[in-house]
This record gives structure tokens, C-alpha cells and sequence, in this order.
């Protein structure tokens, strides 16, 4: 009797606990995972002297010397090859730039195998790198490489003209400018290909980075925030390894292959796509730049089985032509953030089952969020573990004002379930946030204090969230004045302060607005003219191209008589960026850039060409 209740208990009772919650045995899946990862995470944290990322390139080195490391075009390196490199040029910068530990070094290169050789040399020499946009440039860039102390800039030979732009102020601050050439003949400007020809390949010294630490700054990535020019977030080597360990999360295994063609300078190319693959011993596949035309058959060429992605990168694929082979590939697994829920089950249908896992994180953010379970639309699941050691709420937070509404005491108010609200997350021992490199009034601004109690301190996300009944979370908007596109930060003051620099315009007013079957906002700007002058668009266009990457150009521009301002002088962008782009709408002269070459009038066929997507954006 007793072996006949205890067989029945064994058998309905994981029935009850799936009737339950359907996603339970995902849930435990994600708690094994986790706590695998915390005790990991917590033995490094102890170890002496520091077991870096780098350390674990190592151990594959000598595990795996002959698996390839990286594919790029039409050449291949194993682990024991692009060690071998690392060697060089650790060995070049340290004869020829006298680097030592503890020095900043800025990366300007596209994605190319020496981004990662000349990645892994500085972390040999305990050295921490800057990795600059290569979209940047001017006082963009000057900024960039300014706020962190770089004393070397290597940059690859497509850059060095942009370099030359910046030049005169580098030399004045003492900075040694390498390129990555065998010859170059401008002055304070270094060849350096031949320099790591000619050095050795031999390991390294480990006692040249002996002082570095689980909490020594590992990486400089730039984020754009509300305000103002780009921001040097600061990876330390704990955030450095919580951010590769998202690969664990979703599924990677040691023999997947990994395509990566998001940029090396952003965290999710680097972090989550480079180190993650380094910590699995695995094979990238590495491209320049993205390309939906290439795509699926450079998955086909190298035998793919994992991709990383950027929401905007799903529709392109989707809106592709059609094939017969469209299903006909390896990919298994896609990693990334920002897909609709539209585009997520249009992906599944045209490219076959493929485990979608979506996640949510900011590069200097101290809170993240993994959709492991798979729910489409869903940026993460709520978890207890992850809540424990990550504690994080939703509080209601009033747009207009832009700020949290208060209760009667001055605290923060939760919102209950299938609410949107505003993430915050504790800052503590095991949620630091580091802030950003000589920005202390940007870093005090990602702070609210006193949320929930006196002398509390939360970390501000800058985004609204829902969390349904399942647990399910879901990306609303964001709030502030940056808005993205095309997987890009854009902030607006920056671009509003290139735009006034035009002759004709007197005030400007940038915002992103929303387009059909578009991800994110494309950037618009109100302007006001100076006094008897007219929108001259060829001019400015040629001023946000020269100042401006693509993706931060205003598409579209709006003329007024003048500026709505707030009662404390802020310009208003919601009206704004509401009205949108519709000539039929507004009767504010409208202007278009059309194909690369200037500001033309908007018309109503441009209007339904872009919205009908016969016109691509």
C-alpha cells in the first residue's frame, strides 16, 4: 500500500507542479546553471593572483592548440596561432610603446583578427583597452579617447584617415599613434605591422600582470546615455565574466560554431559574443560587417550553429527574398536582444526551429534579464534565484515630469503586476555600479537614492518594463532623450549641438520617431532658422556627414517658427515625435534625406513609399 502511494505521489506530483507552472523544468534548468556560474564566479573572486578571461584563452591554448580559434574570410587561426600573434604584439607594443601595467590603450578598429590579437596582448601585459566606435570621429573621437587615459591609440589603416582629423590634439597630449601598416609616412603616426613581424612568439611573462585584480577596469566601452558625447563605461574583470557566462545561460555548447558580425567595440560583439566563445573553447566565425544577402550562406559555408542578434538584423533577414534553402543550414541557437515579437515568429517560420534566447542588459547596467524559456516577445523571466542576488522593481514613473512618482513619505511606489514601470535595481557588494570614466555627473545620474528607504541607492535603467502573471518580462520604451536605431544609442543633445553649427539654423530640437515595421526610432529634428534665411539641405547635409555616423543622421527635419520649451526651458519632444513624419499631418515644411545626398521636400509619395516599406530606411 505504502509503495503503491509513495509510486503515485512520484507520478502525478511532476504532473501538478507542470499543470503549475509549464516552465518549470526550464526554471530548474536556469537555477543549476546559475548556481554553477555563482560558485564559479565566487572561487575566481578569491583566487590569487586573478584567473581572467584571458587565463582561460590560455587553458584552451594548451587543451586545444590545434582547434580553430577564428575563421575571417578566407584565412583561419587555431588557439595556438592566435596565441602566437598575441605574443607579438604584446612583445611590439611593450618594446615600442613602453606599456606597462595598469596603462589604457585605445582600440580603433573594425572587426578583424587584430582586434582580438591586439585585445589579448594588452590583457598580457596587464594592460586594460579602450574600444572606440569606428563610426566616430572629430571631437566624438577625441572625446572617446580622451576620458580614459589612453596613452597609445592602435588603429587599423581604413581609420587612419579619421586619426589624421584628431592628430594635432593627440600629439599635443603625448599620445604614441600606432597603425596597423608596414610603412607610414605621416608624422606622428607609427607603422606597426612591421614592428610585430619582428617580434618574438614567445609567452609572456605572467608577473607583468600580476597586480590586476577581480575588480581592476578590464575594458572601456563607450555607451551613449541621455545626454551629451559618448560614455566610457567601465568592465571590470568580475562584470567581464558575468557578461561571458550568458553563453552558459542559453545553451552553448563546446562544439557549436559562433557567428559574430555585430561590432568587436560593443558589449554584446565583445562580451557576449568573443569572451562567451573563449569560455566555451569554441569556433567564431568572424565578419566585418553584417550582411543579409550573405548571411544564411556564410551559415551554410562554415557550418554555423550559433548566431548572435540585434532586433533589426531579424527583419532584415525576414524581408530578404524567399528561397527554396532557406531552412537548409545548422543554426540551432540565436543570442541577442531587441527582436519584435512579429519579426520573432516570422524568423520561426521562414528559418526553421531555431531556440531563440532573448535577453536585456545594459553595458554599464548592474541588471540583466534572460528569456531562457523561450516565450516570444518576452525580454526575460523573472526568477527567484536571479531576484535574491540581483534585487530589482518596477516603479511608476510619470513621463511627462520624467521622473518616479513619490508617495506621501517620498518613497518610491512598486507597480503591481502587468504594469509598466521603470527598472531600478539595488546597488550593493554583489550589484556594483561602476559608472562611467571621468563622468562623475553622468554616473551620479544613473543613481536614485532614498527609493524604497532611507539611505537605500538603486541603479536607474532608463527603461520602462512590464512583468505579466507568468513572470514574464516585457521592453515598453525608454525614457530621456536618447532613443536607438539600427542597434545604436542615439543622443540627441549631441547631434542638436552638430546641427545648430549649420549656418542657417539657430535652435534645434532632435527626437526619434517610430516608422512601420521598424525597430527603434529613426532620428528627426525640429529646427528653428536664423532670421531671413532659408533650409539650405545641401549643407546640412554635408555637416551631419561629416560629423555624424549614418546611424545618428536626422532622416528627417521639421521647420518651425519656433521651439515649444518647458516652463524650465527643456524643449518638448514627445508632441513631436508623436506627430512623426507625415506631411498630410503637419503643416511645417518637411524635409527628407534622400539617398545620401541631401535634405529634399518631404512628400506624400515619400511618406507611403517608407510606410508601405517600399522605401527602405
Amino acid at each position: 500500500m505504502i509503495a503503491f502511494i509513495l509510486f503515485t505521489v512520484s507520478a502525478v506530483l511532476p504532473l501538478l507542479l507542470y499543470l503549475r507552472n509549464p516552465y518549470i523544468y526550464r526554471d530548474l534548468m536556469y537555477t543549476v546553471a546559475s548556481l554553477k556560474i555563482g560558485v564559479k564566479l565566487s572561487k575566481y573572486a578569491k583566487q590569487k593572483p586573478l584567473y581572467s578571461i584571458l587565463d582561460c584563452f590560455l587553458d584552451k591554448v594548451a587543451k586545444q592548440p590545434n582547434k580553430k580559434f577564428i575563421v575571417f574570410e578566407d584565412s583561419s587561426f587555431t588557439y595556438s596561432q592566435a596565441d602566437k600573434e598575441s605574443n607579438r604584439v604584446a612583445r611590439a607594443l611593450s618594446s615600442h610603446a613602453q606599456l606597462k601595467e595598469g596603462d589604457t590603450v585605445a582600440l580603433f578598429l573594425g572587426n578583424e583578427p587584430h582586434f582580438v590579437w591586439v585585445w589579448l596582448a594588452l590583457a598580457k601585459l596587464g594592460c586594460t583597452a579602450s574600444l572606440l566606435n569606428y563610426n566616430i570621429r572629430s571631437k566624438s573621437l577625441l572625446h572617446c579617447f580622451s576620458c580614459c587615459d589612453a596613452k597609445v591609440l592602435v588603429a587599423g589603416t581604413d581609420l587612419q584617415g579619421a586619426v589624421e582629423e584628431v592628430l594635432p590634439a593627440l600629439k599635443q597630449q603625448g599620445v604614441r599613434v600606432f597603425i596597423l601598416s608596414d610603412v607610414c609616412d605621416v608624422d606622428g603616426i607609427e607603422s606597426f605591422s612591421d614592428k610585430i613581424k619582428q617580434a618574438s612568439d614567445q609567452p609572456l611573462s605572467p608577473q607583468l600582470r600580476a597586480n590586476v585584480h577581480f575588480k581592476s577596469p578590464a575594458l572601456y566601452i563607450y555607451t551613449s546615455g541621455t545626454t551629451g558625447l559618448p560614455k566610457a563605461a567601465v568592465i571590470n574583470h568580475e562584470r567581464l565574466w558575468l557578461a561571458t557566462y550568458l553563453q552558459s545561460i542559453a545553451g552553448v555548447h563546446s562544439n557549436d560554431i559562433i557567428y559574430i558580425y555585430l561590432p568587436l567595440y560593443h558589449s554584446a560583439g565583445f562580451l557576449m559574443g568573443l569572451c562567451g566563445a573563449i569560455e566555451k573553447g569554441i569556433t567564431i566565425v568572424l565578419k566585418r560587417k553584417f550582411s543579409a544577402s550573405q548571411f544564411w550562406n556564410d551559415c551554410r559555408k562554415y557550418n554555423v550553429t550559433v548566431i548572435q542578434y540585434i532586433g533589426e538584423i531579424m527583419r532584415y533577414l525576414c524581408n530578404t527574398p524567399k528561397k527554396d534553402n532557406d531552412k537548409d543550414h545548422k543554426v540551432r541557437l540565436a543570442l541577442g536582444n531587441g527582436i519584435r515579437a512579429d519579426t520573432w515568429a516570422d524568423f520561426l517560420q521562414r528559418f526553421g526551429d531555431i531556440r531563440i534566447c532573448e535577453c536585456y542588459g545594459a553595458t554599464e547596467g548592474n541588471i540583466g534579464f534572460v528569456n531562457y524559456v523561450g516565450k516570444v516577445g518576452a525580454i526575460g523571466r523573472e526568477h527567484f534565484l536571479h531576484k535574491m542576488g540581483c534585487p530589482y522593481a518596477l516603479i511608476r514613473y510619470d513621463t511627462e515630469k520624467e521622473e518616479p512618482v513619490k508617495d506621501s513619505r517620498g518613497f518610491c511606489i512598486e507597480v503591481p503586476r502587468g504594469e509598466t514601470g521603470l527598472l531600478v535595481a539595488k546597488i550593493g557588494k554583489r550589484t556594483p555600479f561602476s559608472g562611467y570614466a571621468k563622468n562623475q555627473q553622468q554616473t551620479e545620474k544613473k543613481k536614485l537614492s532614498d527609493v524604497f528607504v532611507k539611505g537605500d541607492l538603486y541603479f536607474n535603467s532608463g527603461d520602462l518594463l512590464r512583468i505579466d502573471e507568468e513572470g514574464f518580462v516585457f521592453f515598453q520604451d525608454r525614457i530621456g532623450d536618447t532613443f536607438r536605431w539600427k542597434g545604436e544609442n542615439v543622443a540627441t543633445t549631441e547631434v542638436s549641438d552638430l546641427l545648430v553649427m549649420v549656418d542657417c539654423v539657430e535652435e534645434a530640437n532632435v527626437y526619434g520617431v517610430k516608422v512601420p515595421g521598424h525597430e527603434g526610432r529613426i532620428g528627426m529634428a525640429a529646427l528653428k532658422l536664423k532670421e531671413n534665411m532659408d533650409f539650405d539641405g545641401k549643407a546640412a547635409y554635408q555637416h551631419v556627414k561629416q560629423y555624424l555616423p549614418s546611424y545618428a543622421r536626422p532622416r528627417f527635419i521639421r521647420i518651425q517658427n519656433a521651439l515649444e520649451l518647458t516652463g524650465t526651458f527643456k524643449q518638448l519632444k514627445k508632441t513631436l515625435a508623436e506627430e512623426g513624419f507625415d506631411p498630410a499631418a503637419i503643416k511645417d515644411p518637411l524635409f527628407y534625406l534622400e539617398d545620401n545626398n541631401s535634405y529634399v521636400p518631404m512628400t506624400q509619395e515619400t511618406f507611403n513609399a517608407i510606410s508601405e516599406g517600399r522605401t527602405r530606411l
